[in-house]
């Protein structure tokens, strides 16, 4: 296996921070994402490497392995408990073809030291058979609309180069992150397959701000509703519902729909609340008797 260069892919330095890491990741996912370029053979091989890069460097554990260990990071803890220092191994194989290895009672070529290493630490060649290794994770983003999110749903996606069809539960967040096990990277030797990481980015376009499980909205109050009272219709997220306003109920004013929010992710038939807020409707063009109505009320309301 070839060494890749995942900070090269990413278009970042070694010594980047993890939030610098995380910025590029998105910024190359959206640029080569699939859905965004159709057919697009080159695009679809760039995000696979952007998706793996991610995958090893957006892991500090996984980071830390690929610092130290390079292509073969993926056996880092097999080489931790084996006392193996790659380091040691790149001095003794270094200028000469052979050199002579105290301790070892003899002289070593670099073919027999690649011999001895695998008789150490890699091929395990007994009777156990070859060590199994776990596959990479995968992660991916999924843009959604917060209207696609009030209901659980199917959707399918790709991820490095394979459709797969996941259910979405009603009452995901944005930047929440799901695991979908098994569809990661394949596993070596037969060992598992590694995990799939699905961070969804949820936008909202509509009139109803999302805290949690509770949304809140504005409403026009006509002014004569406001005074006196009355019953008016008001928007919820599934549709309109009626509503008792109290007479004399002031702009401002905020009242809390119960259960009329979003739902509670991954809890069935819970919802958060609606909370809407009245904004007065000042009347406009109004008629000559009507101002004279208001003139009327108002010196009645200025002798009290």
């Amino acid at each position: 296996m070839d060494y890749i260069d995942y900070y090269k892919i990413l278009d970042v330095t070694k010594s980047a921070s993890e939030a610098e890491i995380k910025k590029a990741y998105r910024k190359l996912a959206r640029k080569y994402h699939p859905d965004l370029n159709p057919n697009e053979k080159e695009a679809e091989k760039k995000f696979k490497e952007i998706n793996e890069a991610n995958e090893v460097l957006g892991n500090a554990e996984n980071r830390k392995k690929y610092d130290k260990y390079g292509k073969d990071w993926k056996h880092a803890d097999e080489f931790e408990k084996a006392g193996y220092d790659p380091n040691q191994q790149q001095r003794y194989s270094g200028q000469q073809s052979s050199q002579d290895f105290s301790g070892f009672g003899g002289d070593f070529s670099e073919s027999d030291f690649s011999d001895f290493f695998n008789s150490m630490y890699g091929s395990a060649r007994s009777g156990r058979g070859q060590a199994k290794y776990r596959g990479q994770d995968f992660n991916a983003e999924l843009q959604l609309d917060l209207a696609s999110v009030y209901t659980t749903h199917k959707q399918s996606l790709t991820v490095n180069g394979k459709n797969i069809r996941i259910t979405i539960p009603a009452g995901v967040e944005n930047g929440q992150i799901i695991k979908i096990p098994g569809h990661g990277g394949p596993g070596a030797n037969g060992g598992p397959n590694g995990d799939l990481y699905i961070t969804f980015q949820i936008e909202n376009h509509s009139a109803f701000k999302r805290e949690g499980n509770n949304l809140y909205t504005e409403t026009e109050l006509d002014l004569y509703t406001a005074v006196l009272g009355g019953e008016i219709q008001v928007n919820t997220f599934d549709g309109k519902v009626k509503l008792k306003v109290s007479p004399e109920t002031q702009t401002g004013t905020k009242v809390k729909l119960k259960g009329k929010g979003f739902p509670v992710y991954k809890k069935e038939n819970q919802f958060g609340d609606l909370f809407i807020t009245y904004k007065l409707k000042i009347p406009t063009g109004l008629s000559q008797k009507e101002k004279e109505l208001f003139q009327q009320l108002s010196k009645i309301g200025s002798h009290e």
